[in-house]
């Protein structure tokens, strides 16, 4: 008896959508969870197979599959994490203030 596997998902980018990915992969600034999506957005539009790119970039194919349904819902706005989520600023200017004086 064999798992159900999900069904495959595959992207296609433009050659503007490929260029501007490849240049979000190599820019500095860019955080690496941010490259790591690019860098699959990539393989997948090349042909490889979540399981691929999942060994590939040590990763769940969860992930790689989060990452393509990101870019399917949100583009390129959808690689970044949206606002609000990570933890909350608990000090306040005064708090800071404080504590350097």
């Amino acid at each position: 008896m064999s798992a159900s596997r999900p069904a495959a998902h595959h992207i296609e980018l433009s050659a503007e959508e490929d260029r501007t990915l490849y240049e979000l992969s190599l820019a500095d600034g860019i955080a690496r969870r941010i490259k790591l999506r690019v860098i699959t957005l990539r393989l997948n539009a090349s042909g490889w197979t979540t399981l691929q790119i999942a060994q590939h970039l040590h990763q769940c194919e969860h992930t790689v599959r989060q990452t393509l349904q990101r870019w399917s819902k949100g583009g390129l706005g959808g690689l970044w994490e949206a606002a609000g989520r990570g933890g909350k600023t608990k000090w306040q200017n005064t708090d800071i203030e404080a504590v350097e004086t």
